[in-house]
């Protein structure tokens, strides 16, 4: 979840009345954004998340390693990812291969092998032969990733009203919300949509 900025309301908010709803100034001061990579773990609805200032390919290959090395009793570990290139890097690639401690030529970026290219690289990521294996949702269609549901639920909590008064005091927010969702609202989400008008067009 990109670009969360870190909005300062220039004046306090004047609490509700009665037949009043709460009061809130319009004008604020940017401080700058933030950006939250998290995963969740649809088993339990537990989030795991890094908040930080960019969304780099090593940024994501970084969280990723963090991730599994935080699930040890995991023996294989299902990722989902959107269509986002940094799903697809060569950080990535190389990532997954120290941790599925693969010893193999990995090629060169833009030239051979598994990091010749996007797809030479998503058709690695996605080989079912290894301990760590991604999927890929479909084009347009990251709202099938259950994370989308949980940033709609850090978006109304904590974003949309909040008020900030650094990039600091955002990013603590943000996390204590994490702990917070993780001791109190953590669980499975459960489907509601069964694809019906998908299966009768078909």
């Amino acid at each position: 979840m990109t670009g969360i900025q870190a909005l300062e309301r220039i004046a306090p908010d004047k609490p509700m009345q009665p037949a009043k709803p709460i009061a809130r100034e319009f004008e604020y001061k940017r401080h700058g954004t933030q950006t939250v990579i998290a995963a969740l773990q649809v088993a339990t609805g537990q989030v795991t998340a890094h908040c930080g200032q960019t969304r780099t390919e090593e940024d994501f290959s970084r969280f990723v390693k963090e991730l599994i090395n935080n699930s040890p009793e995991h023996h294989t570990c299902h990722l989902i990812c959107d269509q986002l290139n940094t799903h697809k890097s060569e950080s990535l690639v190389r990532t997954i291969a120290e941790l599925c401690r693969l010893d193999i030529d990995l090629g060169v970026k833009g030239k051979t092998g598994i990091l010749q290219s996007m797809q030479t690289r998503e058709e690695f990521l996605m080989k079912t032969d290894k301990p760590i294996v991604v999927h890929y949702t479909p084009k347009h269609a990251s709202w099938m990733n259950q994370i989308e549901i949980w940033f709609g639920i850090l978006s109304r909590k904590v974003i949309r009203r909040g008020n900030f008064c650094s990039t600091n005091d955002l990013k603590e927010k943000l996390l204590a919300f994490v702990d917070y969702f993780n001791q109190s609202l953590a669980k499975p989400f459960k489907w509601t949509y069964q694809g019906k008008p998908l299966v009768a067009a078909i």
